[in-house]
């Protein structure tokens, strides 16, 4: 007799056959998807800083090793723009002229925001402080060249606004345009005006983030008035003067808009900058080599700096 065994349906396996798990593909997919979803998003950011970032820098490297009028078909000249711009008088006027305006403008630019920023966390109620902030930043949000073109008319020596004032309290005309250190002074007044606003609203942040105590502390050891601030202002401010430094100081090796629209780099060359050459050297002459070549020695300047100044950080920045 015989006896048939049977076994249930969905409860046997062969032998050496591993149960199948319905999930495991879903699993592997939402994997897969996890993996390459967040690279799907930056996508269009890196797709376009290659094209629009990254593309331009590399040709204007390469282009700095050739000449090339858009016209006619570049030529390799190896490092002969170099040569000729190191020799070019006016390029090394301009580059002189671009390092006393960086001082100059930097130094005023963090010093009237930092004192601005001081006064106005400490002397003024909430409300009025939030109107100087706006205030304050208001200029930079402006176009470069609306303003200057605005200060060029408020500076003019026969009707412009300055001198009218000027008479009022005795004092002639002054050629605010006209002279080399007048048009400088004018150059640097202007940019100041308008860029401090965004030092302003760093140092606003960092004295905000300065513990109360720390001054209550001070002001029992006897720390009181310009002594509060210089032994614990400034030394707890360190970080945020260090950005505000680097960002100053490598929008201001760039300055093009006031120089050019106020006095056209004149009179002579005494407020023509590195960017002015630039521009001239390929909008004006067709000199694309030659330009590329001072936008790389600008930028080699500009790296140089930055990294003098992180590395000199390391002495006077002291972070809480």
């Amino acid at each position: 007799m015989s006896t048939a065994t049977s076994t249930p349906t969905g409860t046997g396996s062969e032998p050496g056959r591993k149960p199948a798990h319905k999930g495991s593909s879903t699993s592997k997919r939402g994997r897969v998807q996890q993996r390459w979803l967040p690279w799907a998003f930056l996508a269009p950011t890196i797709v376009g800083m290659g094209i629009f970032t990254l593309l331009p820098i590399v040709a204007s490297i390469a282009l700095a090793f050739f000449r090339w009028d858009i016209i006619s078909a570049p030529t390799f000249v190896g490092f002969d723009n170099f040569a000729e711009v190191v020799q070019d008088p006016t390029v090394r006027v301009s580059f002189l002229n671009t390092i006393v305006f960086v001082v100059v403008a930097v130094a005023l630019q963090l010093g009237l925001a930092l004192g601005l920023a001081i006064m106005v966390q400490e002397k003024l109620p909430a409300w009025l402080r939030v109107f100087f902030r706006s205030a304050f930043f208001f200029p930079l949000i402006l176009s470069a060249a609306s303003v200057s073109i605005f200060m060029r008319y408020l500076f003019n020596e026969q009707f412009g606004v300055v001198n009218w004032l000027l008479s009022i309290v005795g004092i002639p005309a002054v050629p605010w345009l006209t002279t080399p250190g007048g048009s400088a002074a004018v150059v640097i007044l202007v940019y100041v005006w308008q860029n401090f606003g965004f030092s302003f609203l760093l140092f606003i942040g960092g004295l905000a983030s300065i513990p109360v105590e720390t001054y209550e502390a001070a002001s029992i050891d006897g720390a009181t008035g310009w002594r509060k601030h210089w032994f614990v202002t400034l030394p707890l401010l360190s970080p945020t003067t260090l950005v505000a430094s680097v960002m100053a100081i490598i929008n201001a090796l760039q300055v093009f808009d006031q120089p050019y629209v106020l006095t056209r780099g004149g009179p002579g060359d005494s407020t023509r900058t590195a960017v002015m050459v630039i521009f001239e050297s390929a909008f004006q002459r067709l000199e694309f080599g030659q330009a590329s070549a001072i936008g790389v020695i600008l930028t080699l300047i500009i790296m140089a700096i930055t990294a003098a100044q992180f590395r000199l950080s390391k002495r006077f920045v002291f972070y809480q």
